[in-house]
């Protein structure tokens, strides 16, 4: 007998997703995905969300048991938002990575709140929101008047399918320069451009917004009692699968994918820097939580520049004649603004620039749970959780802390409560035996000394 099931709708910033979960059991039932692009428009890079909703209900129609889905929850990346004029037509949809967003930091930054207020700091490219927002304003003043409302990313889809509007804290409280978690309110900035009164209604992300829009189901071949979810951020997706065991014990989560997050519960905010990269995210009830990150996915296959998976041996072989990856290859992380540079690593084979990869990566993140003074349990999440050495040179690095691995499917816990079919069992996780390298701790005080300094900073004014 087929159970229901929940769909988990995950736009990411390399890849898009869809997946179903057996709402009984929390097992993923069925998983497919594809790449997630950006158009060129006379008003800039813009998210490709027509061809994201084509790929998205044609994906539904022919997913098997669909006729079975109860609830889909969306789930996106941060830093976006879409804007949508009285008559529900799209107007913009800015991409983060666009260059021309850092024409108006001169204009733009005597404007923000400080950091002490929002724990947002200034962020390159259009990675705060509030600067899209503005370089709309100030650049195409005609189609941002006409703008009625402003929905986060996973609203945005939420609206697509259910046809009710609403903003969410997740992505509100996601480096957006709009949002001051501590008084639950928004910032100066978002008041005073009165972009707070484009911003709809806040829900709580597991919220039914409502069923699937009969055409959405019709087209999609959903059941019309299909709910749809508010939706939510995606790292703090990855944190709320454990926040909701684990809420008065100190642990924290590295969500991994284009961006490495590491989200710490109870860490201490006056820790947070905002030269280097460090904010406070807003997790799914409110509360601000101490994070760093890098955009370690990104990074990894710049230096890697191979599918091939690393090797013990050839790990060994990179730390043997000290090769180095040394930062920064992306956007964003302490280091964003140096040019990412390879020291001795000309004669390395796939496997070999693939440990390279791993290495840097487990020592940034390494360097991030410092940075937080994280306690209690490290656990891994999405891709570098698969990656055999990240968790292993992680569990070396990190002897203080135990590092367990989510092994793919405690994302369930979450997205059957957000879906409204708790799962009352807490995710099953693996803990990581440390790798048996010699040198490391060598090679880690030689990287450190080799990098930038001082560590590199966004921070201009108003932060």
């Amino acid at each position: 007998m087929i159970q229901d099931l929940i769909a988990e709708f995950d736009i990411g910033k390399t890849h898009t997703r869809l997946s179903t979960i057996d709402a009984r059991t929390g097992a993923q039932t069925w998983n497919v995905r594809r790449a997630t692009r950006c158009v060129d428009t006379p008003i800039g890079r813009q998210l490709d969300i027509a061809g994201i909703e084509s790929w998205l209900i044609e994906t539904l129609r022919t997913a098997p048991g669909r006729e079975h889905i109860r609830a889909l929850v969306p789930v996106a990346h941060g830093a976006a938002a879409v804007l949508v004029d009285d008559r529900g037509k799209v107007l913009a949809a800015p991409d983060y990575e666009d260059p021309r967003f850092e024409s108006m930091n001169a204009e733009y930054d005597p404007q923000r709140d400080p950091f002490t207020e929002t724990y947002s700091p200034a962020l390159p490219l259009g990675l705060n929101l509030g600067r899209q927002l503005f370089y709309l304003e100030m650049r195409e003043p005609e189609l941002f008047a006409r703008a009625a409302h402003i929905l986060l990313y996973p609203q945005f889809w939420a609206w697509r399918l259910s046809e009710v509007m609403a903003s969410e804290v997740t992505s509100l409280g996601t480096h957006t320069d709009l949002w001051r978690p501590h008084s639950l309110s928004f910032s100066q900035l978002a008041l005073r451009r009165t972009w707070s009164a484009l911003l709809p209604q806040r829900r709580f992300a597991g919220d039914a917004l409502g069923t699937a829009a009969g055409s959405v189901a019709r087209a999609a071949g959903l059941p019309a009692d299909c709910r749809i979810a508010c939706g939510i951020h995606d790292s703090n997706a990855s944190y709320l699968r454990h926040l909701l065991h684990r809420r008065k014990h100190r642990f924290a989560v590295i969500s991994s994918g284009t961006w490495t997050v590491v989200m710490a519960n109870k860490a201490d905010l006056g820790r947070l820097r905002a030269e280097r990269d460090m904010l406070a995210n807003t997790d799914a009830f409110g509360s601000p939580v101490a994070t760093a990150r890098f955009m370690g996915g990104r990074e990894y296959e710049a230096i890697a520049r191979t599918p091939a998976p690393p090797t013990i041996d050839a790990l060994r072989k990179v730390i043997g004649q000290q090769a180095m990856a040394l930062p920064a290859f992306g956007a964003g992380g302490p280091f964003a603004t140096c040019k990412g540079r390879l020291v001795r690593a000309e004669p390395l084979e796939d496997a070999e620039r693939a440990a390279l990869a791993t290495l840097y990566v487990a020592l940034m993140t390494d360097r991030l749970i410092e940075s937080l003074d994280a306690g209690g349990d490290i656990i891994l999440d999405g891709p570098f959780a698969l990656n055999p050495l990240f968790g292993p040179l992680l569990a070396m690095l990190r002897p203080r802390n135990r590092i367990l691995l989510d092994e793919g499917q405690c994302g369930a816990v979450a997205i059957g409560y957000l879906a409204g079919f708790a799962q009352q069992r807490e995710p099953t996780l693996k803990a990581v035996r440390p790798a048996g390298i010699d040198g490391l701790e060598d090679y880690r005080n030689a990287w450190r000394e080799a990098l930038p300094q001082p560590p590199v900073t966004f921070s201009r004014s108003g932060v």
